[in-house]
């Protein structure tokens, strides 16, 4: 993981070096107009950002990149809210947030014609309205994936859907959810069958609902899971037979040799969309390097990379072809009809009161 003090120190003196040398070396009328970058900066998450990945960006001329990494998407608001915004020359917001960067002025509008490759984006993710605003694009998708339901194939009678969940009385300490309002109250409102396109406009009748049905689900939990690791091993323990999970445990206890099933429930799917977008207070030369950037991460030779080493996929279809169709399976493009069912998360305008919701029904 990067040393931010250190690189951002690094940073500030270099700039100012180089401005010193310009000024003494150049008469101002012969200096460019914009000089080109001698790095781009770019904070990320760490998985993200492997040398690998990189490696043909970077053989092909591409701008030397400095690396900075998050732990969390709030992490990554806040250094930019704090005014680190200049000295990042491109971030990595999770889609869901994208109003909240843009209603900040955190963010500058993309130039899409330095993108070629969003042309190839999926078709959710051209339509989708999120980071958009004024007919200006200020995020763009960049991976992308599912969170399921995961279970011990060995441990149960069937296939479970969001209904196991809350009436699941034959597995009643053995059932498990995130510790996180969003994705919990989101899940209630698909079991007592909110509108998909109600899910995160609720008012205080729908929310009461949900706050209903989490209660009598929190009588069926064995625990609110933070870690995944520690989701993992109550899987392997076979303390937890079914649960509301990311992806990775059902690969790494299938490697293991458990039988582990993956279950995407028909009343919707969570998905969730990391995007890439440049800051507002990002210099010229930066925002130059971030363009090309964005177009090499949505091209072809990154999303292989990142399909075999993630397994994740890119938001463009522009390397599916050249994967396998176990490959294509891993990361779900496969069959691209299961995106018909994802639930994209999005802000809720009242997400106080779904914390407060949360809160209340795992204090009770």
């Amino acid at each position: 993981m990067a040393d931010f003090g250190t690189s951002l120190d690094r940073r500030r003196f270099l700039k100012l070096c180089a401005a010193a040398s310009a000024v003494t070396a150049l008469p101002l009328a012969t200096r460019p107009a914009q000089a080109k970058a001698s790095a781009v900066y770019w904070l990320t998450w760490e998985n993200l950002a492997k040398a690998e990945y990189l490696a043909p960006y970077l053989a092909a001329g591409g701008v030397p990149i400095t690396k900075g990494f998050i732990g969390s998407d709030d992490e990554q608001f806040a250094k930019l809210r704090a005014g680190g915004g200049s000295e990042w020359d491109l971030i990595t917001p999770g889609i869901d947030k994208a109003e909240l960067y843009i209603a900040s002025n955190l963010l500058q509008p993309l130039d899409l014609s330095k993108i070629p490759n969003a042309a190839h984006l999926y078709a959710p993710f051209k339509t989708s309205p999120l980071g958009k605003k004024d007919g200006k694009t200020y995020n763009i998708p960049f991976y992308w994936g599912i969170n399921p339901i995961v279970y011990r194939a060995d441990l149960m009678d069937k296939e479970p859907d969001w209904s196991t969940l809350f009436e699941g009385e034959k597995y009643k300490g053995r059932l498990a959810m995130r510790d996180y309002a969003l994705e919990g109250i989101v899940i209630s409102a698909l079991y007592v069958g909110i509108p998909r396109d109600k899910l995160f406009k609720m008012g205080a009748k729908e929310l009461a609902e949900c706050k209903k049905a989490l209660l009598a689900q929190k009588k069926l939990l064995r625990t609110y899971w933070n870690s995944i690791g520690d989701l993992t091993n109550l899987f392997a323990s076979g303390e937890v037979v079914c649960a509301f999970s990311w992806v990775p445990p059902y690969y790494d206890l299938k490697a293991r040799g458990l039988n582990m099933g993956m279950a995407k429930p028909k009343q919707g799917v969570i998905g969730w969309c990391d995007s890439l977008a440049i800051p507002a207070q990002s210099k010229p030369e930066g925002v130059e390097a971030a363009h090309a950037l964005i177009n090499y991460l949505l091209g072809p030779e990154y999303g292989k990379l990142l399909a075999v080493g993630g397994p994740y996929a890119q938001s463009t279809d522009i390397a599916r072809s050249s994967l396998t169709d176990e490959q294509q399976e891993r990361i779900f493009v496969k069959d691209l009809g299961v995106m018909d069912s994802f639930v994209w998360k999005e802000n809720p305008a009242n997400y106080g009161d779904w914390v407060r919701l949360w809160n209340e029904v795992k204090a009770s």
